[in-house]
C-alpha cells in the first residue's frame, strides 16, 4: 500500500510561482517528499519521458513546451500515492478538471484551444498514471542516490 509516484511541476507551474502551492497540497494529505530537484529537459530526454506520444500529432508542441523552462521533479511516497496524487492534481484537461484540484483551480486551457493553436496544453503538472508507470518514470528521472528514506512525524505517530 505504501508506494512512490512521480510528479513534475511543468514550466508553466514554475513560471507562475506555483511550486510551493503544489507541494503544500501534496504534503497536506500526508504524502512525503523523498526526492526533489529542478531540471532543464532537453529534446532527447523529452522523447524518453514521452516515448508513448512521440509519433502523435501533438508531440512537437509538447516537446517544445516541456523543454521551454525548468521543471521541478518530485518523488512522493505514501499510502496509495499514485491514486492520491491523481485525485489532487485533477483531470488532464484543466477546462474539465474539478474545482478544488490543482488543475481545476489554477489552469484553464482546453484541448479544443490547444489543438487549434498547435501547442501543448498547459496543465501545470504531470503525475504518474499507474504504479508501473510511476516505477518507470522514477527510474528515468532519479538515481537511487537521489531517493531518500526517513520518517515524518505522521509516520512516527500513526504507523
Amino acid at each position: 500500500m505504501i508506494e512512490q509516484t512521480l510528479v513534475l511541476i511543468k514550466p508553466d507551474g514554475v513560471e507562475r510561482a506555483l511550486v510551493g502551492e503544489v507541494l503544500t497540497r501534496l504534503e497536506r494529505v500526508g504524502l512525503k517528499i523523498v526526492g526533489m530537484k529542478m531540471v532543464l529537459v532537453d529534446k532527447n530526454f523529452a522523447r524518453r519521458h514521452y516515448a508513448a506520444h512521440v509519433e502523435k500529432g501533438f508531440y512537437k508542441g509538447l516537446e517544445k513546451f516541456i523543454t521551454s523552462g525548468p521543471i521541478v521533479a518530485i518523488v512522493l511516497e505514501g499510502l496509495h500515492a499514485v491514486e492520491q496524487v491523481r485525485k489532487i492534481v485533477g483531470g488532464t484537461e484543466p477546462r474539465t478538471a474539478l474545482p478544488g484540484t490543482i488543475r481545476g483551480d489554477y489552469a484553464h486551457h482546453s484541448y479544443e484551444y490547444t489543438d487549434k493553436k498547435g501547442i501543448a496544453i498547459k496543465n501545470l503538472v504531470h503525475a504518474s498514471g499507474s504504479k508501473k508507470e510511476a516505477e518507470e518514470e522514477i527510474t528515468l528521472w532519479f538515481s537511487e542516490k537521489e531517493i531518500h528514506s526517513y520518517q515524518t512525524v505522521h509516520e512516527k505517530h500513526t504507523f
